[in-house]
């Protein structure tokens, strides 16, 4: 078994043998003290937690509706691009690196045993590093309602790998369900593949940006998967600060490195650096911890909302009309979902 770990240290777990010798000669221990937002939710009943859980899941939610559009800003188009790709991706990573050093430094958190660095990692590689990245590169060739379509399927992306990862089973409805959702995305795509794209510059088939965005669910479900799995043991907080923290001295040299020698509008800072306190840091912070007290079942119902978000921040923000074609099919891969969720419980 893991050792115990309350957030300060880390404690091990004492031996039957050891317990039962010292039972007759030792004082009955005190209970460990909690960390602040464990104690903080033992106060509270069991309805204000449901309460509570479901409105950091809603903030959460918010939080990562405008990582698209806000990506999509600091980007730019292919036409009138600003910030590169790379750069967005180590960048936002520095960031929310320098948020968690210290934030860890200020609630004096230990190191995470050993025997969770493998599920840390692929944790980072899915959530940290893969998604934003696979994501800068897609936007510029498409609108954030197209991508908003494609990332629809996330919710049941991060069942299958869950199920994979945690041992989870589903009915066969559920996975029925899964793969209509599948099946309605790529009619989507398959539609938008003659079509320019639509945010500037020449005409080219959407078939490659389409399969970066496919990449970046994954990557993202990979993230939640291990996300999930580390957060009873770490902490919601400390998975995505430790997740960060790994990465930091790469992502800095990196963001150095590519650092824009042009000049770039200060509307494109701007997203760069809602992705990278926000998207990156501060969302999971509400996200992890509305997984926790609300119930991850229940909570994740909330991300069917996302698509909608992503789209109507994109009208005001980016000017990008929003199709009833990526309305219409939003709706139905959002059903799908839905339809799987209540199947699943």
């Amino acid at each position: 078994r893991w050792p115990a770990y309350s957030g300060d240290s880390i404690h091990p777990l004492p031996s039957p043998v050891h317990a039962m010798s010292t039972a007759s000669v030792s004082a009955p221990a005190q209970p460990a003290a909690l960390p602040a937002p464990a104690a903080a939710a033992q106060r509270m009943t069991q309805a204000q937690r449901l309460r509570w859980g479901m409105w950091l899941g809603v903030l959460g939610v918010a939080c990562f509706a405008l990582t698209m559009p806000m990506t999509r800003l600091a980007t730019g188009s292919v036409a009138a691009p600003q910030l590169s790709p790379a750069f967005v991706t180590a960048g936002r990573l520095a960031v929310a690196g320098l948020l968690s050093a210290a934030f860890l430094l200020a609630t004096r958190s230990a190191w995470p045993p050993r025997a969770l660095w493998g599920s840390l990692a692929l944790a980072t590689a899915g959530s940290a590093i893969g998604f934003p990245l696979f994501l800068a590169l897609a936007m510029p060739h498409v609108t954030a309602a197209h991508a908003a379509v494609v990332i629809a399927t996330l919710p049941l992306c991060t069942a299958v790998l869950s199920a994979w990862v945690l041992g989870q089973r589903a009915r066969p409805a559920f996975w029925a369900c899964a793969v209509l959702g599948a099946v309605l995305v790529a009619v989507f795509m398959a539609l938008k593949l003659p079509e320019s794209a639509s945010v500037g510059g020449p005409a080219v088939s959407l078939w490659w940006p389409n399969v970066l965005l496919l990449a970046a669910v994954l990557a993202s479900a990979l993230g939640y998967a291990y996300g999930a799995k580390l957060t009873p043991v770490l902490g919601a907080e400390r998975v995505i600060c430790w997740m960060c923290v790994s990465v930091l001295p790469a992502a800095l040299v990196l963001t150095l490195w590519w650092w824009p020698s042009e000049p770039v509008a200060p509307s494109a800072w701007g997203g760069f650096a809602y992705v990278g306190v926000v998207s990156m840091w501060a969302g999971f912070f509400a996200w992890f911890r509305g997984l926790d007290w609300g119930g991850a079942l229940r909570v994740s119902q909330v991300q069917l909302l996302q698509p909608f978000g992503s789209m109507l921040v994109a009208w005001p923000l980016l000017g990008e009309a929003v199709s009833p074609l990526a309305v219409g099919f939003a709706l139905a891969v959002v059903a799908t979902v839905w339809l799987a969720k209540r199947m699943s419980s």
